[in-house]
């Protein structure tokens, strides 16, 4: 089945900034395209908006100006809902409300044909919902588009529960011949990005109301270590904290206010207090006129410690003997069966962060996960208040001597990348168990969504079938709230890989 046919006028309801952007998808495409909104003369003032903004991509070299001017003269206000009757495409783009979007897609189906596709661009209502009053749900469908839709490549095609195959499949065609990159999944709370991304911002407030370090550290943390573009308290403030914690309320209710996806006190007070972020002034940060950015925690510079002994090797972290060698450090390893750590001088273990705390051992350095430890440039470590502080600056040193600025930070079990990392690929396994996408289209979605350095599976590749498991069984000892419990999903990936090895 193809897409909709490029003589077909597309028509989208509400001109705010995400309406607009998807009016402007269409019309570059090709598309006739009618613009309504209820608001009296927001319409018109859409399409002089869009018109302005095919004129900067003119003086861009993005289009030409034949291909503006053409597509301007398919570009149309109007003033009434009836004016989109011949439409076979209408997207809604209105007030985050049921009973708005609702009533709107009751008129519609008034007035458009039976043959005409209806999608909503909700992202945290239910599509099955919003369709349910309709006397023909099986044309209803949703097609999230990303903020900047002109510019993010990713459009996530929502089957309703009604929605019949033959209409998913056209939408889903017709967001790829506009040059996005669609991905197919079931109606569920938060749909792919926004169900499977909570932990990156959940772990973050739970690391800092842990007092385990501050918003600046964190994010250096998961950016300069993790890969991410983006810290998750820079981020929410770009995004709005109002605009995040609503999200994450979402989710958490539609799932039952299950542990997995609980709120952030801290994000609650924060917006409570009007710190919304960059559009207040204020959020995490202070972005007043000559407000100073605060600095992550970086260590003072330590001694390398002369060797290191490795025992069992260091899994997801072994490219880190090659480092080590290469800055001159001598390394000797030793195959052991009781876990895999770096020995210091001083006695004391450096290990990778596996969910465990260091109070529970004695003189034990926990070091985080990192995307590439070659390329990373700062790494996490954390202590209990009672190692030694010569096993510390060993440790100190080690990582600075391979040329990464280091932060320590509190006891925290799973620390920052790793308990984000592992909580990111267990949504994953959970939500492929429960049929909500493919493996392969959650990796692309939360590559192209969210700009994550890799997709959960492809993650989970790279670390190990159990990494994941491993480091939530033990966070869930140690929290039972079940925020932390390994999915059935995840629990079953780990379990056959232990099945196939022989293990028991």
């Amino acid at each position: 089945m193809t897409g909709l046919d490029l003589s077909s006028p597309v028509a989208v309801v509400g001109t705010g900034t995400m309406g607009q952007g998807i009016a402007q998808v269409a019309l570059v495409a090709g598309h006739p395209v009618r613009l309504y909104d209820a608001a009296p003369g927001r319409a018109r003032d859409a399409a002089g908006a869009i018109g302005a903004r095919l004129d900067r991509l003119v003086a861009k070299g993005r289009l030409t100006e034949a291909d503006r001017d053409a597509a301007r003269a398919r570009l149309e206000p109007v003033d009434n809902l009836a004016d989109l009757a011949d439409c076979g495409l209408v997207v809604e783009a209105v007030l985050e409300r049921l009973d708005v979007k609702q009533r709107l897609f009751g008129e519609l189906e008034e007035i458009v044909a039976e043959d005409c596709l209806l999608a909503t661009n909700t992202s945290s209502l239910s599509v099955t919902a919003v369709g349910g009053t309709l006397r023909h749900p099986g044309r209803f469908v949703g097609l999230h588009f990303f903020n900047p839709a002109p510019l993010l490549p990713l459009v996530e095609v929502v089957s309703g529960f009604a929605t019949d195959v033959t209409s998913a499949t056209r939408a889903y065609e017709t967001a790829r011949a506009w040059g996005k990159t669609p991905v197919a999944c079931a109606d569920t709370p938060g749909f792919i990005v926004n169900r499977i991304a909570r932990p990156f911002y959940a772990e973050a407030f739970a690391v800092h109301e842990a007092q385990a370090a501050d918003p600046a550290t964190i994010d250096a943390v998961l950016r300069e270590c993790g890969g991410f573009k983006m810290g998750a308290f820079e981020l929410t403030d770009l995004i709005g904290q109002d605009v995040n914690e609503s999200v994450t309320q979402s989710v958490w209710q539609s799932f039952f206010q299950d542990a997995r996806f609980t709120p952030s006190l801290a994000q609650r007070r924060l917006v409570e207090s009007g710190r919304l972020g960059r559009k207040s002034g204020r959020g995490w940060y202070d972005y007043a006129d000559g407000a100073e950015r605060p600095e992550p925690h970086t260590a003072d510079k330590e001694q390398p410690p002369a060797y290191v002994i490795a025992e069992g090797g260091l899994g997801p972290a072994a490219e880190l003997l090659a480092l080590i060698r290469e800055a001159g450090i001598r390394v000797r390893e030793e195959d052991e069966d009781h876990g895999t750590r770096l020995v210091l001088p001083s006695g004391g273990q450096l290990v990778l962060a596996d969910g465990q705390t260091s109070a529970e051992f004695r003189d034990v350095v926990y070091f985080d996960l990192a995307l590439d430890y070659r390329t990373a440039t700062r790494v996490a470590l954390s202590a209990a208040q009672d190692t030694s502080p010569r096993t510390l600056a060993e440790a100190t040193g080690l990582f600075q001597a391979l040329g990464k600025d280091v932060s320590v930070i509190g006891d925290v079990p799973g620390m920052i990348v790793a308990r984000t990392v592992a909580r990111i690929i267990d949504l994953a396994h959970d939500a492929v168990a429960k049929g909500v996408a493919t493996e392969e289209d959650i990796d692309t979605a939360m590559r192209l969504g969210v700009n994550y350095p890799l997709g959960p599976f492809e993650w989970d590749r790279r670390l190990g079938r159990d990494f994941a498991f491993d480091v939530l069984d033990e966070m869930h000892e140690r929290d039972p709230s079940g925020r932390y419990a390994p999915s059935l999903a995840l629990y079953r990936h780990a379990y056959a890989t232990d099945k196939r090895e022989g293990t028991s």
